[in-house]
C-alpha cells in the first residue's frame, strides 16, 4: 500500500483541487508533489477508477491582480466545477508585494484575507466542498473581548462560513477555543508536535530524552497546554514561566511585562526545550532564555510553530553569539526571509508532507483523528532515537 492510503478506502468527495494564494506556492508545490507521488503509486485502488483522480498537477490556477489604486479582483484559470476545492494561504507573508498609486506595498494580513475572499467569490459555488487552510491563523490573537474591542478573528470565521466554506484547517491557534464562533462547521486546530520532535533528534543525535538530562519550558501560561502534551509523550518535567503584567498601563495595545517568574524544578546541566506558538517581537523569549542560562542550563532550544521575527534578528544574532541559546525551530507555514534562512542558529520544520497527508485524507472524507493525534508515531520515534543511541555508545566503546 502506498503511503498515505493505509486507511483510505472510500471514494473521494470530488476531484481533487489545490488553491495556492500568492506566497504560497513553494509549499503548495511541494504538497502537490506528495499527493501526486503517492496517487501514482496507487493505480489499484477503486478511487483511481473516478474522473480527475490521477493528474499531472492538483494545483488549480488563479491570479489576483491590482488596479494602480490598490483594488483587486481574482481571476481562476480552469474549472473548479464540482472540485473538492482546498485553499491555502498565509495571510502573514510580507514577502509579497504590489503597486498602489506606483507604489511598492507589501501585503498585510488584510490585503491577503481579502484576496482569500475574492478567490471564493470567483468559485460562485461551482465547487462541491471548499475546504481552507489557513497556515497561521488570520486575527488568532484578537480572538476574545476583554473590553470594548472588535473580535475580529470570530468575524473572519463567520465571513468564510457565509461564503460557503466548509471546513478550516489551521495550525497552532493562539486560542483554538474561537471556533465557537462557528460551532457547526469544520475547524481543524493542527499541533505539530511529531514534526518538531522528528527535527530535533534529526539535528541533534545526542539528545538524551529523560528527566535527568532534559526539561521541557512554557513560557508563559497560555502555552501551558502545548508544553503539558510534550511532556507526557517525552516523559519529560515541566516548567514555567509567569508574566508579571502592569496593568496601569498599556503600551502597543497591550499591559507590558514587568518580569518573568519562574515556576520549576532545578535545571541545572539539563537541556531545556521551550515550545510556545510564536515569536513575534522576541523580547519575551529573549529574556527566559537570559534567566534559563543564569540557572545553569546545558542548552536550550527554542520552538515556536511560527517564527515572525517582527522587529529583526540583530538580537537573536546577539544572543546566539553570546551562546544564550543553541537553535531556534520554526515551521516554513509562513513567510521566511532569505535573511533568517541564512542564519546558523535557525532550523526549518518542513510542513509540507503533513498537510499533503490532511488534504489528501480529508479529499477520501476520511478520518484525520491518528493524523491530528500522532502519540504512537512519537513514540515509535524515540524508540528508534533511544536504540541509535546505544548503538553509537556501543560503537564508542569498541573504538576505546
Amino acid at each position: 500500500m502506498a503511503e498515505g492510503y493505509e486507511n483510505l478506502y472510500s471514494m473521494p468527495v470530488g476531484a481533487l483541487g489545490i488553491i495556492g494564494m500568492r506566497g504560497c506556492e513553494e509549499l503548495c508545490a511541494s504538497v502537490d508533489g506528495y499527493i501526486r507521488t503517492w496517487r501514482q503509486d496507487n493505480t489499484t485502488g477503486p478511487q483511481a477508477m473516478s474522473n480527475g483522480y490521477l493528474r499531472d498537477s492538483y494545483l488549480i490556477g488563479n491570479e489576483c491582480p491590482r488596479f494602480g489604486t490598490g483594488e483587486a479582483k481574482a481571476l481562476i484559470t480552469e474549472t473548479v466545477r464540482g472540485y473538492d476545492l482546498f485553499i491555502i494561504s498565509d495571510c502573514f507573508n510580507h514577502g509579497v508585494t504590489y503597486k498602489m498609486f506606483g507604489k511598492e506595498v507589501p501585503m498585510s494580513p488584510d490585503d491577503h484575507f481579502q484576496d482569500l475572499k475574492r478567490i471564493i467569490g470567483a468559485v460562485a459555488g461551482k465547487a462541491r466542498r471548499i475546504n481552507v487552510i489557513m497556515t497561521m491563523l488570520y486575527e488568532g490573537r484578537q480572538h476574545r473581548r476583554s473590553s470594548r474591542e472588535s473580535l475580529d478573528c470570530a468575524v473572519a470565521l463567520q465571513e468564510l462560513v457565509k461564503m460557503g466554506v466548509t471546513n478550516l484547517i489551521t495550525f497552532d491557534a493562539h486560542d483554538p477555543r474561537v471556533q465557537n464562533a462557528i460551532p457547526l462547521e469544520g475547524f481543524e486546530n493542527v499541533i505539530p508536535n511529531y514534526q518538531f520532535i522528528k527535527a530535533l533528534i534529526r539535528t541533534i543525535p545526542d539528545l538524551q530524552i529523560d528527566r535527568d538530562h532534559m526539561m521541557i519550558i512554557s513560557p508563559d501560561e497560555g502555552a501551558m497546554s502545548r508544553c503539558i502534551y510534550y511532556s507526557s509523550v517525552l516523559n519529560l518535567d515541566l516548567g514555567m514561566f509567569y508574566k508579571r503584567r502592569d496593568y496601569s498601563r498599556v503600551v502597543n495595545g497591550k499591559n507590558p511585562i514587568i518580569a518573568h517568574m519562574f515556576l520549576g524544578d532545578n535545571i541545572e546541566d539539563k537541556d531545556v526545550i521551550i515550545v510556545d506558538d510564536m515569536i513575534a517581537t522576541g523580547d519575551s523569549i529573549l529574556d527566559i532564555v537570559a534567566q534559563l542560562k543564569a540557572r545553569k542550563a546545558r542548552r536550550i532550544f527554542v520552538c515556536p510553530t511560527f517564527g515572525l521575527f517582527c522587529e529583526g534578528l540583530d538580537r537573536f544574532d546577539e544572543a546566539y553569539n553570546h551562546r544564550m541559546f543553541d537553535g531556534v525551530y520554526s515551521t516554513n507555514l509562513i513567510y521566511r526571509t532569505p535573511e533568517l534562512l541564512s542564519r546558523e542558529w535557525y532550523f526549518e520544520v518542513d510542513m509540507s508532507k503533513y498537510i499533503a497527508h490532511i488534504i489528501n485524507t480529508l479529499n477520501h472524507d476520511a478520518s484525520i483523528s491518528s493524523i491530528l493525534n500522532p502519540s504512537k508515531r512519537i513514540a515509535a520515534l524515540l524508540e528508534k532515537h533511544e536504540r541509535d543511541l546505544l548503538q553509537r555508545e556501543k560503537q564508542h566503546t569498541d573504538k576505546t
